[in-house]
């Protein structure tokens, strides 16, 4: 049974993420180069993409998958057909020209020494505004030399899934091929390699979380948690992210990712 808007405004307040109060909107130069860039890169590179059909056309969603490359968020953004606006570290703003193009595409820089907490209410803000965020569960790119490349998720992405329970997390799997394609280290893509990219079935918190496959709570449930005192309640909390961000982890890896 589905959970009440009550209860699922409550799992919301829960969560404890709220936005810097600043509006969010798409940069101009960003709306442009989204019109322009997917069918030059298309037609530059040999890239197959699968399950177009489940992108949310409008609307806020979050977009996650595997990161293998520093050509992952291109082919995100590429699959999607819409502008997202990515987690990423502080490093891809400190130099010219990436400084330049991370900021004037809306990019959010997270600070790893302040446990993310700026990028996090800045992603609230995109959220907030209707827009697309992106982020790589894994946290960063995958530094593996051999399979499986996948590693481990880091909860933060399913906190924003739970402050917004009703907007559609959507998998995209990069299954084959981007590795090869831009190799650890590499300066210039190998453009002749094939890459296969497959988009899963959107899925909302608030459905997962009243799945007896996935969260298996209740309205019960979320009422004797609100009862509870804050240890408690971070406490439980922390396990729903950590079995949300487990199951994602492992949907990503059933779909293809190496």
């Amino acid at each position: 049974m589905a959970l009440s808007e009550a209860s699922l405004s409550g799992i919301s307040n829960c969560v404890g993420l709220e936005g810097t109060g600043e509006a969010f909107s798409t940069p101009i130069i960003y709306r442009f180069l989204e019109k322009y860039v997917p069918s030059l890169l298309r037609s530059v590179t040999n890239v197959s993409i699968r399950g177009a059909h489940k992108i949310p056309k409008n609307g806020a969603a979050i977009f996650c998958g595997n990161h293998l490359s520093n050509l992952d968020p291109f082919l995100k953004i590429l699959a999607a057909q819409r502008p997202i606006h990515f987690m990423a570290k502080e490093g891809h703003f400190q130099k010219q020209p990436n400084r330049f193009v991370m900021i004037s595409t809306g990019q959010i820089e997270t600070f790893r020494e302040s446990g993310g907490k700026d990028a996090l209410a800045r992603a609230v803000d995109v959220i907030e505004s209707g827009g697309c965020l992106g982020i790589f569960p894994e946290g960063t790119r995958s530094r593996r030399t051999e399979r499986p490349f996948l590693q481990p998720g880091k909860t933060g992405f399913s906190r924003l899934a739970a402050k917004f329970p009703n907007v559609p997390v959507v998998p995209i799997i990069i299954s084959i091929g981007a590795r090869e394609f831009m190799p650890p280290g590499s300066t210039l893509p190998r453009l002749w390699k094939k890459i296969e990219v497959d988009i899963d079935d959107p899925i909302t918190f608030s459905e997962w979380a009243a799945s007896k496959d996935g969260g298996a709570i209740d309205d019960e449930w979320v009422e004797n948690l609100m009862s509870s005192g804050s240890d408690s309640i971070d406490r439980e909390m922390r396990k729903l992210y950590r079995r949300f961000t487990d199951q994602l982890i492992e949907t990503i890896r059933q779909r293809g990712a190496p």
